[in-house]
């Protein structure tokens, strides 16, 4: 792709993975003993007295480490004062940011269970409420990007990482939301999940915001195919504490492609 500079830009390949992921033993093993852990985590639900109560706090805890990842400086406490107060404690934009994220969740699954798809048009629509208000309110919310971005860097040609072009953005998005919907082949939940994450975390759709929606993609996806009843599992707390691993591994990812389209003789 050509600008004022050249430079590349990474267009991921088409999921589901071809050739397929071979499971081996030990992999499969794993996802037999998360499967267990999902469902026995599905089942508590049933048992709490009061699950609203529980997920009311549970959720907002999320959402606080969720944007403390992006490096907001919002806490538990600033958020529930905002909220019952409207008198933040800290920087307005912080605790506008951590408040947006958890209105964006309960929008998503407000939506799917009035029976709307996990699809780009609810994606949006969750964007638009998370961007609605704080940083990032100016980055055209709820619009996939028309623009190049680009992680790290002062610019695309010397970034750590550059998403598809724009004209790339909407057929690859095309592609993730017919894999959400089982074409061309059934994924086992788990696994689908995790390409997902992957897969719109280098897409990059939206200027910005694309970190928190891609966290909360996964509790979306897990709880339209019936996996979770409840939005009962987040990584955010394992993802901050590991956060240079989630970002190693998502660049690792990019680099086998890129090592996969160079070995076939393609033009990145």
């Amino acid at each position: 792709m050509t600008s004022p500079e050249a430079f590349l830009a990474f267009v991921p390949q088409l999921l589901p993975p071809a050739p397929p992921l071979q499971l081996n033993g030990n992999l499969y093993d794993l996802i037999e003993r998360a499967n267990r852990a999902l469902g026995r985590l599905d089942g508590i639900t049933t048992l709490l007295p009061e699950p609203s109560l529980f997920l009311y706090f549970y959720v907002r805890k999320e959402a606080v480490l969720s944007s403390q990842i992006e490096g907001t400086q919002s806490s538990f406490s600033d958020l529930l004062l905002y909220e019952i107060e409207e008198v933040p404690g800290v920087p307005l934009d912080d605790v506008q940011e951590v408040s947006r994220y958890v209105a964006a969740l309960n929008h998503g699954l407000m939506r799917m269970r009035e029976g709307f798809p996990l699809s780009l048009r609810l994606i949006r629509e969750i964007h638009q409420v998370l961007l609605s208000e704080g940083r990032g309110s100016e980055q055209t919310p709820g619009e996939f990007r028309r623009s190049q971005n680009w992680i790290g860097g002062t610019c695309p040609g010397n970034a750590l990482f550059v998403p598809p072009p724009p004209t790339e953005v909407l057929p690859c998005l095309g592609n993730l939301e017919k894999f959400w919907h089982e074409q061309p082949e059934r994924t086992p939940v788990l696994i689908k999940a995790a390409l997902s994450l992957v897969q719109f975390e280098t897409i990059h759709p939206f200027l910005d915001g694309n970190g928190r929606l891609g966290r909360l993609l996964i509790t979306l996806l897990l709880c339209a195919e019936d996996a979770l009843s409840e939005p009962l599992l987040y990584l955010s707390l394992y993802l901050k504490t590991h956060r240079q691993l989630y970002y190693d591994l998502l660049q690792l990812f990019v680099y086998r492609e890129y090592l996969n389209i160079l070995n076939e003789g393609l033009e990145p």
